[in-house]
């Protein structure tokens, strides 16, 4: 969850660690690079939009109502994708009388005491939510396609199943043919890009959740002084952040020249085409995985950056197998660092 320019505080004791610090890390981070001097709270920023050279920014100051244009020579685009939720689009839902809410809006597991619920998608949203409202729900309906399935034996109330084929008035019918009731269903379903933001002479589209033409997924290749930072999932969140910064400044500052405009699409285009061979879906496009690693070389490569400290990478890939085989116990597991190659388990 750390910068690679900064640490956390070392007398932390877990490896893994609440919201509140990583909300306090951010905080500390900003203070130590003196960072809040060049930060504008509680503005909107309502349109950009290119110029003959550089971008033009509409921005709106919610203290006192009054909007303002500023001009750049580059924008990074970091606005994240977690704020507009995604729901699949599955039979009958309109006809389900019990309550529906998305992981977006899930707070506490109390809510579910004494009641059948279902979550729907096998994420690490998910799968979090029903190790968090198992030991208060009375039944688990947990739906499904992961080829591998998380380890649930150990909540006793969990019950694996398939996708949806439609829901009922009171519960749901599954691809296999069982039913379920639940009073409760959570969709863990993702979210969608968007950019209400960018005109649409930026160039950029949005094709369900495909968001093109990037070069790398992440530089505007219709305009490439625009960069969209954190597009793809299932990564490690800050290291990814901070190497695709630094790759799009490798471009910004003129230290690395750009390919051409046509060999960009062409390689764009090659990634999408063995991407939607191997069964990717516009909806998760920008679906990293197992590929990341291969992914964060390339942007290091490319851009003549820092590449990720193998450490980083050998962590990720351990508590990944974790997550999935001893989800009850891996949070407690403690991590010590010893250089950039290497850790070692403190537990």
């Amino acid at each position: 969850m750390g910068f690679p320019d900064y640490d956390f505080d070392t007398n932390i004791p877990d490896s893994f660690i609440s919201s509140e610090l990583v909300l306090d890390y951010l905080r500390d981070y900003a203070k130590h690079f003196n960072l809040m001097s060049f930060i504008k709270l509680e503005h909107e920023i309502v349109r950009v939009r290119p110029r003959y050279e550089g971008w033009e920014i509409i921005i709106r100051d919610l203290r006192c109502d009054k909007y303002s244009v500023e001009y750049f020579d580059f924008v990074l685009v970091c606005n994240g994708h977690y704020t507009t939720p995604m729901y699949p689009e599955t039979e009958g839902l309109e006809n389900y009388q019990g309550e529906r809410l998305h992981s977006h809006l899930y707070r506490k597991p109390d809510i579910f005491a004494g009641h059948n619920v279902l979550v729907v998608g096998g994420g690490p949203s998910g799968t979090d939510i029903v190790n968090h409202i198992h030991r208060h729900a009375e039944q688990i309906y947990f739906s499904h396609h992961l080829e591998t399935a998380p380890r649930t034996d150990f909540m006793t109330n969990v019950i694996q199943k398939p996708d949806i084929k439609h829901f009922t008035p009171d519960g749901a019918i599954f691809k296999d043919g069982s039913s379920a009731t639940f009073s409760y269903v959570i969709f863990c379903t993702g979210y969608k890009y968007t950019f209400p933001f960018l005109s649409v002479d930026c160039g950029i589209n949005i094709d369900v959740n495909w968001v093109h033409p990037l070069y790398k997924h992440c530089l505007n290749i219709n305009r490439p002084t625009l960069a969209i930072i954190g597009l793809p999932h299932q990564i490690c969140p800050a290291q990814l952040f901070d190497l695709q910064v630094r790759f799009a400044l490798a471009f910004f500052t003129g230290r690395k020249e750009l390919p051409s405009r046509g060999e960009m699409l062409a390689e764009m285009e090659a990634d999408m085409a063995a991407r939607w061979a191997n069964g990717v879906t516009k909806r998760v496009a920008h679906k990293m995985g197992t590929k990341q690693y291969d992914y964060y070389e390339d942007l290091a490569t490319t851009a003549g950056v820092t590449k990720l400290k193998p450490v980083i990478t050998k962590l990720m890939k351990n508590c990944s197998r974790r997550y999935l085989f001893e989800l009850d116990t891996y949070r407690q597991k403690r991590y010590r660092v010893v250089d950039d190659e290497n850790f070692i388990g403190v537990d």
